[in-house]
């Protein structure tokens, strides 16, 4: 099938050289011998062929699709891509032969486990053709970016493949949240944490808890941190959402090392809704979470505020202290 379909190319190849849109007259001889290397299958001569061509003087974007063809046709990915780029953007037209290339190099290059070749050949097509399907390949390409801290760019292709069904495998959502986190999505990353938890069994929940309760934690800080300039109505809301997630890290008791931490935000979290028995609680508990340190001393004092009844001024806008 390859061979033909070689042969079929390099027919039409010497027909292009010979017709009106051949390359200009002292580039013939050079592209014609080319053609001729490349039907008889000798690709580095008609590489060799093609590149003195451009040498030259030749500036035919035909010429140049040819050199991409046939560093294709010898599995050179990136010399391939560089070709085709320069290629199509003086010649659109070709960028339905640019794209199918890479798309069958990015096939082959997968086929073998050759993932950085897949990759490549892949980043090139879609930059000629922004959307064009990967197919069965999104997976393999979201988990090499995965593998290679990439998570900006695997986390399209995770999209892809779970839209294809792969989201009912729970390493998959497992590598969706881990993503989400590596960029600093802590809300999207919860979610699909979240959803894996649900998936697993209970022995297997103690890593996901890990992120769970970090990625909770750091949502309820920066909610509670955005109530403080908010809307007296919208500050409520954030401080409930606030006071919702930091529960989940309390929950589930993950990471151990910020629970003291977690403990203490919800004091402060309550206090600034009002709920001062809660808060005091909360303020009470800090002691007996792991590695309180510092924060056992902070507790204390909060929780006097509200018990003594210092601070007396701020239960005019609701607070406890």
């Amino acid at each position: 099938m390859m061979h033909r379909h070689h042969f079929r190319l390099a027919a039409a190849l010497l027909a292009l050289a010979l017709g009106a849109c051949s390359p200009r007259a002292s580039d013939r001889s050079a592209v014609q011998r080319g053609d001729e290397a490349f039907a008889l299958g000798n690709f580095d001569e008609a590489l060799a062929e093609y590149r003195l061509a451009i040498r030259q003087g030749a500036d035919d974007p035909s010429v140049t699709a040819r050199v991409a063809h046939t560093y294709a046709l010898m599995s050179r990915v990136d010399d391939a891509g560089s070709y085709y780029l320069d290629a199509a953007a003086r010649d659109p037209a070709l960028v339905d032969q640019a794209v199918g290339d890479l798309m069958h190099l990015a096939r082959r290059a997968w086929s073998t486990d050759d993932s950085f070749a897949m990759a490549s050949a892949v980043e090139t097509a879609l930059e000629l053709r922004p959307g064009v399907g990967v197919g069965a390949m999104a997976l393999p390409l979201a988990r090499h970016y995965f593998e290679n801290g990439e998570y900006g760019r695997a986390l399209p292709f995770y999209q892809k493949a779970m839209a294809e069904g792969s989201d009912s495998m729970p390493e998959i959502v497992f590598e969706v949240g881990v993503a989400h986190d590596e960029i600093g999505d802590c809300e999207h990353a919860l979610v699909f944490f979240e959803r894996f938890r649900e998936m697993v069994r209970p022995w297997e929940q103690g890593e996901v808890d890990w992120y769970i309760g970090r990625c909770a934690f750091t949502l309820a800080r920066q909610m509670r941190d955005r109530s403080h300039s908010a809307s007296a109505t919208r500050a409520t809301r954030e401080l409930e959402q606030a006071l919702q997630l930091v529960n989940r890290t309390v929950e589930v008791g993950e990471p151990r090392n910020i629970q003291a931490q977690a403990w203490f935000e919800k004091g402060e979290i309550l206090a600034e809704m009002g709920e001062c028995e809660a808060a005091m609680e909360a303020y009470s508990q800090v002691r007996y979470a792991d590695q309180a340190g510092s924060l056992i001393d902070r507790a204390q004092s909060r929780f006097d505020e509200i018990y003594f009844g210092r601070g007396l001024e701020h239960l005019r806008d609701g607070r406890c202290r």
